[in-house]
Formats: C-alpha cells, structure tokens, sequence
C-alpha cells in the first residue's frame, strides 16, 4: 500500500506509519507551525451559531491550529469568553446594517497582518466579507463558509439579510467548501443558486458533560422561581424573534392551563423579560402572568436545561440544527419541536414533533408528555441523552471540522503531499454522509 511513499522525503515517512498503525494522519508536512484559522463573525453576542463557534474554539487542538476571531461589530458577551481561552478578538467597528468602505478597508488590513492560513465566514455576512476582502489580500487564502440558517423563503427576512443571502448564493462557487449544520438546509439552498456539491453537513455537537442530567438543578430553579418541587416545568430557550414563534408558544400554553394548572412554563432568552412591552401584554391578554417566568437572557443554561421536564421549540422557520434540542437531550430532558430544520431528525424517536404553527398540536403533545408520568419520562430522557452520546458529541463535531481543514489545506499543499490526499477523503467522505451530507 505504501510503495508509493519509496522514494519519498523524509518527513513524510511518519505519516504512513501512524496511518498502518491507525493513528490519525496529517495531510500537511510535518511542522512546528501551527496552522492559523481565522473566523469572522458579525458580532459576538449570544445565540446558537455564536455559542457553536465559542464552543468550537474551546475544542480546538491548539498545538495543531491557531485560531483567531474577527468580530465585523465590536458588541457581545461572547468576545470576554473567547478572549479567557487565550484566543484574540478584532473587530472592524461596524454598525448594524451599515456595511462601510472604512470597515471593509479594516477587515482587508487585519486580514494582510494576522496571514491566516484559512479564513472561516461564520454565517451569511460574515461569509460576504471573507469572499469579497479575499480579492484585496494579495494572495489566494482558502475561504470555507459555515450557514446556520434554514431558508424556506426570503419574504420574511430583512432586505438587506435577503440581498447577501442571494449574493452569496451567486458566489457559492468561490469558497474551497460550504459546511451546512443541518440537512435541511443543504438542500433548501440548492434553489437559491448555492453549489451544494462543493458543501458537506457537520451537525453542532453537544458537550455531553456540560449538559447532563442534574437533580440539583431542578430543585434550585424552582426554589429560584418560588414554586413547589412537583411543578412541571416546559421550556423555551431562545431570542425574542418572529422566528421563534413565541406568540404560538404562549397560545399553546394558554390552552394547556386550561386543563392542567399545575404545568409552569419558562421563557429564556436575549429581549424574553419584563422590558418587553408586546410580550407582557400578550401574557396579560392570555391570562398567563403567573404561569409564564420570564428569564430574559441567561449563561447558566446547562442549569436551566436541566431543571425542565420538557424543552419545546416552537419556532416557525429558519431553524437549521438548533442547539437548544441537543443540549436539552444531554440533560435527559425529552423535547416537543416543530418540524423546522433538522429539529425532528435529531429528536429522532425520543420526543414529539409537531407542525409549526399549530398551537393545538403543541398544546396537544405537551399533554402527551404530561400524562407519561415521571417515571416513563425519566426512561424516555435516558434514551434522548444516549442518541445524543451516540450522535453529536461534541468531539466528533471537532474532529469533523480539522478533517476539513486539512483536506482543504492539502489541496494547496506541495505536490509531494498530494498521494495522501485520498486517504484524508476517504477518512472524511463517509463521516460527513452518515451525518446526512450530499
């Protein structure tokens, strides 16, 4: 099998040794230079493609890879965190909604003076940028671009959200590989013009020991919240924002009190408190100011999770592979999602999957696992946390991510390097099909 690697340089020798000993191989010569991604983000606030990107970095190998974040906005709780893992934060100042030849001239400068070996766009702006400052570096550095959002129409996006989302579909031939989270929106992309065959699915991974079950955190949260502990407790993690549907959440619940006053519900989430005027006037319109406890944004969310007897997501569009359902399942707490994104493909057969939209058929499986009882939902929450072991750990997310980055860097690389290139593929083709690439 080796023959080939004969007459080869040394430092590549190592490489068919490790791989007949079945240790994971490099495709790079064999270097005390780590190899230097760049991620840019529009900003650093938190939500679920943020998070996935701090999470991201907090697995990264950091004697194999250097990386470093530029923050197009200079706003965000995550800039701190990521800054305490010893990675460095730039931002070029720009406004929300403004893009600037001034900000744009920044992001060209930072690029020239960090020499990325690879430049990352973390999402739809952010993937504009690396394409478009590429052109102005002086040297071909690889793109990847990484989209976290479902796309089932444009109608409801900002116009200028809906005119990068076309544009980039226009430059989806640029960028050395597009990574998808989820399935779902691999393929609502392809009618948008966005080459799916040069993109594969890497679905989030989930930190399986942060988020597991705890038994201190459901006591503590309702002794936070003043509430006996027997209270059954259903939650929503996620932003004030129409995609995630808190109007149908709060109709739901408004149908449920009904007949099951002892069930609370938790709202959690960036704009989700009592400054809200429009959602503390629909809870007073629903009757549901003592049901509904009103979190606003929170950090403790492997706490929050764990203290909940079902995680429900009610969003309506633009889920892709939405965190909150795997984190919930790590904790073994079973979920009701709509059938948004990858939603019922990672709930798989542990939970309940209903239309969005629906505020009957949400109400309807919240009652479903009501009636359970603790000790049934206690074994459906082991098997939730096992397809999480099973499916998404976070290791092999990461692991997914430095495959990539290495074929891509291999393709660059000398053509003494070039006969290992199958290997790295063939390693990393099948990975990435049985998460649902195409």
């Amino acid at each position: 099998m080796f023959t080939a690697l004969a007459n080869a340089p040394k430092k590549f020798i190592q490489y068919s040794e490790n791989f007949q000993r079945g240790q994971k191989i490099s495709l790079l010569p064999l270097t005390t230079k780590s190899i230097k991604v760049m991620y840019i983000i529009s900003d650093l606030s938190i939500g679920g493609a943020e998070m996935m990107l701090y999470k991201l970095l907090s697995e990264t190998n950091r004697e194999r890879f250097d990386p470093v974040v530029i923050s197009l906005m200079d706003r965000g709780v995550l800039r701190k965190r990521i800054e305490a893992l010893g990675i460095d934060v730039y931002t070029t100042g720009m406004k929300p909604g403004r893009p600037t030849p001034f900000g744009f001239w920044r992001l060209v400068k930072l690029i020239r003076r960090l020499d990325p070996d690879l430049i990352f766009g973390w999402m739809y702006h952010s993937c504009l940028a690396a394409e478009l400052t590429r052109i102005f570096v002086g040297r071909r550095i690889p793109v990847l671009w990484s989209i976290h959002f479902s796309v089932s129409s444009l109608a409801g996006e900002k116009r200028l959200t809906a005119a990068v989302i076309r544009l980039c579909g226009l430059l989806s031939k640029l960028p050395s590989r597009i990574v998808f989270v989820s399935r779902a929106s691999q393929i609502q992309h392809k009618p948008l013009g966005y080459r799916v065959e040069n993109s594969c699915v890497i679905p989030n991974g989930i930190d399986v020991n942060e988020f597991m079950p705890s038994a201190q955190a459901r006591s503590s949260m309702r002794s936070e919240l003043g509430l006996p502990d027997d209270v059954f407790l259903i939650g929503l993690i996620g932003r004030y924002h129409p995609m995630k549907d808190h109007a149908n959440f709060l109709k739901a619940a408004a149908l449920t009190s009904k007949t099951h006053p002892q069930i609370h519900f938790l709202l959690i989430g960036r704009g989700v408190d009592q400054d809200n005027q429009p959602l503390t006037q629909s809870l007073r319109q629903f009757g549901l100011t003592e049901k509904i406890h009103l979190l606003g944004e929170r950090h403790d969310t492997s706490r929050l999770a764990a203290a909940l007897d079902v995680l429900s997501l009610s969003s309506a569009y633009g889920e892709s592979c939405p965190n909150v359902i795997g984190e919930a399942m790590a904790c073994g707490v079973p979920c009701v999602v709509t059938d948004v994104g990858d939603a019922a493909w990672i709930v798989g057969e542990t939970g309940r999957v209903i239309p969005p939209r629906d505020a009957s058929a949400l109400a309807g499986a919240w009652r479903e696992m009501f009636a359970l009882g603790s000790e049934q939902r206690q074994a459906l929450g082991l098997l939730t946390r096992a397809r999480v072991i099973e499916q998404f750990p976070i290791q092999a997310m990461m692991a997914r991510y430095e495959d990539l980055y290495e074929t891509v860097l291999s393709s660059r690389a000398p053509e003494e390097s070039l006969s290992l290139t199958g290997h790295r593929l063939s390693a990393l083709s099948p990975t990435l099909e049985k998460k649902g690439a195409q």
